[in-house]
């Protein structure tokens, strides 16, 4: 199992000491660096920045919403990075939920799967570059109809002027309902799962197995399918204080990141067996009490898709996560947990070269204790 950090999108400004931390990443040999977006910061512009300056890491949008762009304007995106990076880029992408996309896309969110099959075709397309790019869907078409509303009817189908570094980029889908999980595994190359639980492996892997027997011959081998999960880490000597520090993430997600009746990560969070606990959390969230929907998140549920507590506790839970579908942990946390984790790394290899050099980075980039 590979390791990758997560920067997630950011809150008011950007995240203090991070471009040091990914540079002290690509030293030590991290596998890759993820962004995100939501409404605020966007997902390419930080991983160009801040992956200028490296040369190992793979740099992944984690992920790009596929309503704040065209297909041929992510494709142009990706095409670009890809170069810029030297083929180390990977294209995650995701459809969000309808109070992001309605509200601050203004696009129609409905038949959201649908949606997605027809965004990847035309990205590949553009990075194949093997002819002019068309396609007549439900939702795109290129060149546009001049049917369509306002349109003058005389649209050229066009391949990028840019030859690809690679003709295939990796495309990664971010999804947590099971028909989203399957549709990852029969068209993308990966599949970025939000909270992966070890205890719902087998349900995961079976979800997978569905779309991988419908996977078309000419895309990649099954066995060469990537699981990225987003895992976030608090090495505190206190469990219930390590907990604290994810509580509110929680919360913010199953209350806040959708409506009430349209909340796919509460959903996701529900499969789990935390619906009646959530419901309050939601409740209380959605009535403006977010502390205290914050205390209501229960700590065994944090300790099911987190590591948190004292560093031995979760050199033990490690092996856990490691039997899993996961390909790629993607860890999320302070800088001084991060590289605690990777301490206790049971890679050799990658443990060796961390605890070689985690003195000098903590005493740079280790925020003050709390």
């Amino acid at each position: 199992m590979r390791i990758g950090f997560q920067t997630g999108y950011w809150s008011r400004r950007p995240p203090k000491g991070i471009q040091q931390f990914i540079l002290a990443a690509d030293r030590l040999g991290l596998d890759s660096v993820w962004t995100a977006e939501a409404y605020g910061s966007d997902a390419f512009s930080p991983l160009a920045w801040w992956g200028s300056r490296t040369k190992n890491v793979r740099l992944g949008t984690g992920i790009a919403q596929i309503s704040a762009r065209t297909p041929t304007a992510t494709a142009m995106q990706a095409l670009t990075m890809d170069h810029l990076s030297k083929g180390r880029f990977v294209l995650g992408l995701g459809a969000s939920g309808p109070q992001v996309v309605e509200g601050w896309y203004g696009q129609p969110y409905k038949r959201p799967l649908a949606r997605t099959r027809e965004y990847v075709d035309i990205v590949r397309q553009v990075m194949r570059r093997e002819a002019p790019v068309t396609h007549d869907g439900s939702f795109y078409q290129l060149p546009l109809s001049a049917e369509a509303p306002g349109a003058m009817g005389i649209g050229k189908a066009l391949k990028p002027t840019v030859h690809p570094f690679r003709p295939e980029i990796p495309i990664v889908l971010a999804a947590q309902g099971p028909k989203n999980v399957a549709l990852a595994a029969e068209i993308a190359d990966g599949w970025m799962a939000g909270f992966y639980a070890p205890r719902m492996d087998d349900e995961f892997r079976a979800l997978l197995a569905e779309g991988f027997h419908v996977r078309s011959e000419e895309r990649s081998p099954a066995d060469r399918f990537e699981v990225a999960a987003t895992v976030p880490v608090v090495v505190r000597d206190d469990v219930e204080a390590a907990a604290d520090v994810i509580r509110p993430h929680i919360a913010l997600y199953a209350g806040g990141m959708g409506a009430k009746e349209a909340n796919f990560h509460k959903q996701s969070l529900d499969r789990l067996g935390y619906k009646e606990p959530l419901d309050k959390v939601q409740e209380l969230y959605l009535a403006g009490r977010k502390e205290e929907a914050a205390a209501a998140v229960p700590t065994q549920l944090v300790e099911e898709i987190a590591l948190v507590g004292p560093i031995d506790k979760i050199r033990k839970e490690l092996p856990s996560w490691e039997s899993t579908a996961i390909t790629t942990m993607l860890v999320q946390g302070d800088p001084a947990s991060m590289l605690a984790l990777l301490s206790a790394s049971q890679d050799s290899s990658l443990g060796g070269r961390v605890r070689s050099t985690t003195g000098a980075l903590l005493s740079r980039v280790a925020p003050k204790k709390v």
